[in-house]
Parts: structure tokens; sequence; C-alpha cells
């Protein structure tokens, strides 16, 4: 493994191109840094990996009943932690356009994405590479930009032109339909459809839009490391290419991509808050000799941006059978803590257990 000092070195010597991963592979490498190569443990863990006919992640299709729905998503958030939905309501064109609006950012002209190259979490629109490249073992194979949608939408000229109008318009759709999927989650736990809501579960909306390039040696490596989300819930679009694997019943299992489908996964913070009802599941991202592989992924969570909103494990769910597993928190809190330990396998919410 290589010294603290020289992953720092190299990792400042990437930061300081601005270039991030496509600025790497633009010159079609064999060979990439070792900064992204897995350390020692991590290949990922050594759990098999297992075909769809062995496992598949849930499939639920919006067009049946809403009784039927709820009850899918219950069983599909207790045991899985995340599922795919289908006939979700969000039209083709506005898919394919944010998909195209990803690629169009990540292939702009270095000299414009530089302009937009940060690690500071807290401003609206960022471009980098991994923003736990610092503080994990090894870095990841792929390049994100992020911008805060919600609860104050941006001015359109802070997002780049090539994906200005692509953002803004899917971000409504995926505004209405997290509202839609909070109700039927506060339906599932067995409380009022708006309970989730009342509780500013929507008050804030992070878009991190990921571009993972065409990896030449994708066995030493991962798109995204092993982790958990740092949300309430995630909605994810990815494109055709695959590579998302869920942790499951300590296999890893492909999240297949359907087209149209959107992937929902349930986050730390709605594990901590229904007391372990719901899971979070951990995922990650497998690299690729195909490329670019592109997803957006849209977390329910107001991340680093100020929420003094104190959230903790729903008291109509608690009992003296089930009493509290979890201290409370605050997101900004809670995501601080997440953004400095960094990708490194272990779970975020063992540090806020009772």
């Amino acid at each position: 493994m290589l010294a603290k000092n020289s992953i720092e070195f190299e990792c400042k010597s990437l930061d300081e191109t601005k270039a991030a991963m496509h600025g790497l592979v633009e010159p079609q490498i064999t060979e990439f840094p070792s900064i992204f190569g897995l350390p020692p443990v991590a290949s990922d863990d050594k759990k098999p990996s297992v075909t769809a006919s062995d496992f598949t992640v849930p499939i639920i299709d919006f067009a049946m009943s809403r009784e039927c729905i709820v009850e899918k998503i219950k069983e599909a958030a207790e045991k899985w932690g995340i599922f795919q939905v289908i006939n979700h309501g969000v039209p083709l064109s506005v898919l394919e356009d944010i998909k195209d609006g990803v690629v169009r950012f990540h292939e702009e002209d270095p000299e414009v994405k530089k302009t937009y190259f940060s690690r500071d979490f807290a401003k609206t629109f960022i471009y980098h590479n991994n923003f736990e490249l610092y503080s994990s073992s090894a870095g990841n194979w792929r390049d994100s930009f992020g911008c805060y949608m919600a609860p104050n939408p941006p001015d359109p000229e802070e997002i780049p032109v090539a994906c200005r109008d692509a953002m803004i318009r899917y971000s409504k759709h995926v505004m209405r339909l997290g509202g839609f999927l909070f109700e039927l989650l506060s339906e599932a736990l067995g409380l009022s459809s708006e309970k989730l809501k009342s509780m500013d579960c929507m008050k804030g909306l992070l878009m991190l839009c990921h571009y993972y390039p065409p990896c030449p040696q994708p066995d030493l490596t991962l798109g995204t490391s092993k982790h958990s989300d740092n949300t309430f819930i995630t909605m994810l679009l990815q494109d055709q290419i695959g590579g998302l694997q869920v942790l499951h019943q300590d296999c890893w299992v492909d999240v297949s991509p359907i087209p149209e489908a959107l992937v929902i996964n349930i986050g730390d913070f709605l594990q901590l808050m229904t007391n372990d009802k719901f899971k979070s599941v951990e995922h990650r991202v497998l690299a690729n000799k195909v490329g670019p592989r592109i997803s957006v992924a849209c977390f329910f969570s107001s991340s680093m941006i100020p929420n003094s909103t104190v959230y903790g494990p729903i008291k109509e769910l608690l009992s003296e059978e089930n009493p509290p597993k979890y201290r409370e928190f605050t997101v900004p809190e809670y995501s601080k803590g997440y953004i400095e330990k960094g990708l490194d396998g272990t779970s975020h919410l063992l540090n806020y257990k009772i």
C-alpha cells in the first residue's frame, strides 16, 4: 500500500490539474495512477457476486393499485433496502435529456470545466473527482458534478449551459415523484401518508451526476467503493452499461439496468428514523472497460447546507419492546462526519447507535 504522504501528493497532483478522471483517460492510458488501486482488504471484502438468476432486486410497477404498491415497497424496504420502479410517470424524453446533459458537461472543454472544480461541498454547483479522494485509502474511477436543487433552487446562471435546462427540468419531476414515494413509505410504516414529508424529509435535494470513464484495468479498482447513502432516500437513473451492485445476504447482486426504470434505495437517515425497520443498503459500482457509464443520483438530503431540524427514531414506531436504537442527529452534523470518514466500507450509522 502507498504511504500516506505519497497518496496525498498524488491526490493533490490530480486536483491541481482540475482535469479529474476524464483528463486522465483522454490520452487512452493503459495503466492508471496507483492511488486508484484497491487496498489489500477491499477487493471488495471478497464477498461473492451472484447473477440475476440467484437474486433479483425487486421491481415495482407503479401502474398497480396503491395498496399493492405499498405492500411491495414495505417488503423491499425491509428485506432489500432497494427497489426499481417502472411506470413512474417521468417522461422518457426527460430521462434521456438529463443523461445527455451529464455527458455534455463531462466532455466539455477542460478549461470550461476547470472553472467549476471545487471541494467546497457547501457551494451550489461543484465538479470534482471523488468527494472521498483524500479520506479513503484509494480513489474511485469516476468524475462527478453536483448541485443543490432544493430547498433553494439555484440561479440558472450558476448551472453550466451544457446541463442547465436538463437538470432544472429533471429536478422538478424528481421532487414530484419523491413526494409520492415518501407518502408510500409512510404508509408502508403504518403511518399517515404525510408523516415523512411533515418531518422535513424533502427539505433538501442534491443531484450528483456521475461519469465513469472506460477503465483499462477494471479488476484493479472500483467505480465507487462499498457504502450506504447519507440520505433519507436516493433516486438513481442509470444507463444500460451496468455495474451497480448491492450487498444482499452477504452476496453482491447486480442491479440490472431496465430501460426507463429508476432505482430507489433507502438511506442511513431513514434506517435510523425507522429504528432499523427499513434497511439502508450497502452498494458499490464496478469499473468497466466499456464506457463512459452515466448515472444521476438524486439525494433527498440537505447534506452540508444549514439545516437545524433534529431527526431521530419516529416515536410512533417505538415501544417497550422496540426502544430507540439510535441517538438524534442533524443532517449537516451527520454529513460532515460521513464525508470526513470517506468510503471506507463501514457504516457511519454505527456512530449513532445507543
